[in-house]
């Protein structure tokens, strides 16, 4: 059983320890291993502790924590960073799951709280990018409702080039 609240600073260690083994194992054979094997949980909690408290009410973290409050899963989300078509648009930045626990409905619980924020906050749209050689994600993602939009780009991990591609999601108005 898992609930999910707000991260909270001294989340921090723990959420970038899940990023990291996500990462390596998520991305294993899609993204070149010596990133993977040079990723450092200490070097990732550095970066997001740097930048937590400023980002305050412009991103919004929630953890998936177990009984004992230690977080298994975690989302981060707020407005689109880039160029967009989108009409008032959102972003899910990241979605992590401790590994082993994939499968249990950890996830969705994470988007679907993602989704009731971004409502309450009149994001019409959520995008999200995800690797184009992520099978396993894409269909995560197509299941709640989003889909390609036809955006693609590329991010360079030393020598090589690995292609992502921005999914979209409207979201749907509520009544009164």
């Amino acid at each position: 059983m898992v609930t999910l609240r707000d991260m909270h600073e001294d989340d921090i260690d723990a959420v970038s320890a899940l990023r990291v083994r996500g990462w390596q194992v998520a991305y294993a054979g899609l993204v070149p291993q010596d990133h993977l094997d040079g990723m450092s949980a200490e070097d990732d909690a550095r970066r997001r502790r740097a930048g937590f408290a400023s980002s305050r009410g412009s991103r919004w973290n929630l953890v998936a924590v177990d009984e004992d409050d230690v977080p298994v899963g975690w989302v981060c989300f707020g407005p689109y960073r880039g160029v967009t078509d989108a009409a008032a648009p959102g972003e899910v930045y990241a979605l992590y799951v401790e590994p082993g626990l994939i499968g249990r409905g950890i996830g969705r619980a994470l988007l679907r709280a993602v989704h009731q924020h971004a409502e309450a906050r009149q994001f019409a749209t959520l995008q999200l990018w995800v690797l184009r050689d992520n099978a396993r994600a894409r269909r995560f993602y197509a299941a709640a409702g989003y889909a390609a939009d036809g955006a693609v780009e590329s991010d360079m991990y030393g020598e090589t080039a690995v292609e992502e591609v921005r999914y979209r999601r409207a979201m749907e108005p509520r009544g009164l």
